[in-house]
Order: C-alpha cells, then structure tokens, then sequence
C-alpha cells in the first residue's frame, strides 16, 4: 500500500480552511442578529441589513453543509 502524502496534507490543510470559514461565517451570522436585537429594542432602527448580513452568512454555511454532504454521499 502506497500512502500519497502530499495528497493527504492537502485534504487535510483544505478541510481546516473550510471548517475555520463555516464556524466564522456562523459567527458572524450569530453577531448579526445580536446587532439586530440591540437596534430593535434601542429604538435605533429595525436592523434590516443586520438581519440580511445574517441570512447570507447562515445561508453560505448551509451551501458549504450541503456540498460537503453530496460529496460525502455521491
């Protein structure tokens, strides 16, 4: 059995950079709705683009989910 080493390190060094990426993209998509919250009950604003920051960040993290489970089940 040959093991491709440099293969494996890429894998590996990819799904780190796409793991870090999904967590700071759910991150910030949590922030976002406090920021929103926050606005709401100051009076400040409705927090319209708060909101729109949160739902593209929940909505690459559910694209990223997907693809990797077509992948995992393709």
């Amino acid at each position: 059995m040959n093991i491709k080493w440099a293969a494996l390190a890429d894998t590996a060094g990819i799904s780190f950079v796409v793991t870090v990426a999904v967590v700071a993209a759910f991150a910030l998509g949590i922030l976002a709705l406090a920021k929103r919250d926050t606005a709401v009950e100051s009076g400040t604003g409705r927090g319209t683009l708060a909101l729109t920051g949160a739902a593209v960040c929940f909505t690459a993290c559910a694209a990223v989910t997907a693809y990797g489970i077509s992948l995992i089940a393709g």
